[in-house]
């Protein structure tokens, strides 16, 4: 397999199509080698439409390349910027975004794919990446504010606690909802007090571990 051929490929028919087109991103999608995150055994699958199985649980899976691109670009990371990522999976996603900020701390539930990212990471030359192995839904209160904060997966609602540990100014990228339909929601802090909120575009994804659900309940 041609992995340069492949890579153009994801980036020119999955990613550009998918109004993924900051200039920064897809240079960054060019450089930084998905298939060196992608376990050996699903190598062959590194630049496919699709979520690439991590670990045991159904749940422990890569984001597809075009959802993890156009988080990217919704967040608009800044050199300068201190970025919390949750879920951290096999590190890719952490890879990219430490490209463009100045530090990211990434959380993983998982203590098998904690050390495994942190190799990759290693592998890759990437430093400015701290990956701490613990439950991420509340974030990392005493180590923020953060001017950027990604859920690598889904959840059914963002945790308050989460919110106030952006910095004004700051962004908080998620999959929120319940399937069929699930919406991208990219929610920024205004002020010591305020938050504004857009549902950018439609996309489902499993649910990242940790994460409360909502009572289903109904009298």
């Amino acid at each position: 397999m041609d992995l340069n051929q492949a890579r153009f490929n994801m980036i020119e028919q999955q990613i550009r199509p998918w109004e993924v087109l900051d200039p920064q991103v897809l240079a960054l999608l060019s450089v930084v080698r998905r298939e060196d995150f992608v376990p050996l055994a699903h190598k062959a699958l590194a630049f496919v439409d699709m979520e690439i199985p991590l670990g045991a649980a159904p749940n422990q899976v890569m984001l597809a390349p075009r959802v993890q691109a156009r988080l990217l670009q919704d967040l608009a990371v800044q050199k300068t910027d201190k970025v919390l990522d949750i879920g951290t999976g096999s590190g890719f996603m952490a890879a990219l975004l430490a490209h463009q900020a100045a530090h990211v701390l990434s959380l993983e539930i998982d203590a098998n794919l904690a050390v495994q990212a942190q190799a990759n990471l290693q592998k890759a030359g990437v430093s400015n990446v701290t990956v701490r192995n613990t439950d991420g839904s509340q974030g990392a209160a005493t180590d923020g504010p953060f001017d950027a904060i990604v859920i690598s997966g889904s959840v059914a609602e963002v945790p308050a606690a989460l919110l106030q540990q952006l910095a004004v100014g700051g962004r908080l990228a998620a999959i929120v909802g319940d399937e069929p339909m699930m919406r991208a929601t990219l929610i920024t802090r205004t002020s010591e007090s305020s938050w504004t909120t857009t549902e950018p575009w439609d996309c489902n994804a499993p649910r990242l571990s940790g994460f409360a659900e909502p009572s289903r309940f109904q009298f």
